[in-house]
């Protein structure tokens, strides 16, 4: 077999050897419920929850809360199955947060509190169609 043989047939080898290391370690979108259910079974695998700040009728935001270092946060927040949660963020407050439409935590629960390594946000500013004068 020739070198060149060789070498491709271990580049190849490498190759599958990173993808199915990185698909192991892919998140999924969860409820907090599935999340937490996860976490009682012992599964320590990180996931995105979607949903949504906690907001009162007139649409204020309920439930921020900032530590008393500001180095940290936490929230309530909604999921798709408008189950309630409060979310601890161990990082300061995102700019526009509070203005974000959808939010998408990513993380696991450390009791009952979920615990955030981080927030993408889906902010409207970014989404909405502009007038052209």
């Amino acid at each position: 077999m020739k070198k060149s043989h060789l070498l491709g047939i271990l580049i190849i080898a490498a190759c599958v050897t990173i993808i199915i290391t990185t698909a192991g370690d892919a998140s999924s979108y969860v409820s907090f419920k599935e999340a937490h259910d996860m976490a009682a079974q012992g599964q320590d695998k990180k996931v995105h929850v979607v949903g949504q700040l906690k907001k009162t009728a007139s649409g204020e935001i309920v439930g921020i809360e900032p530590s008393e270092d500001k180095l940290s946060f936490s929230f309530v927040m909604v999921d798709q199955n408008n189950q309630e949660q409060q979310v601890f963020y161990k990082e300061p407050m995102p700019a526009d947060f509070t203005r974000s439409e959808q939010v998408v935590v990513i993380g696991g629960y450390h009791q009952d509190v979920f615990v955030a390594d981080q927030i993408l946000m889906k902010c409207p500013s970014k989404y909405q169609e502009q007038e052209v004068g």
